[in-house]
């Protein structure tokens, strides 16, 4: 199984950069039908092929997951379209 581990500072509030965190979510929820929530200030996520978690505290932003074996190929791919995301939300 593949491992992503992303963290990107910010200089937002604990709640701003949750509020964002939480827009992503929303996003992967309907686009790829993860499932989740809120434990903490650490956001879990999980469906078929992928379990993870994202961890705001007051300077970043920690994206973690675990990829099966279907995916775990497309690691860069994925890697790269979060680091994208987090830049334009966390820029």
């Amino acid at each position: 199984m593949a491992k992503i581990d992303i963290r990107r500072p910010h200089g937002k509030t604990v709640a701003e950069a949750r509020a964002v965190v939480e827009r992503v979510a929303e996003r992967m929820r309907e686009k790829f039908g993860t499932e989740g929530g809120w434990e903490g200030d650490t956001l879990t996520f999980q469906r078929s092929g992928v379990k993870g978690a994202i961890a705001v505290s007051p300077s970043d932003v920690h994206v973690t997951a675990e990829l099966g074996m279907l995916l775990s190929p497309l690691k860069g791919a994925i890697e790269e379209e979060i680091r994208k995301k987090l830049d334009e939300q966390f820029a």
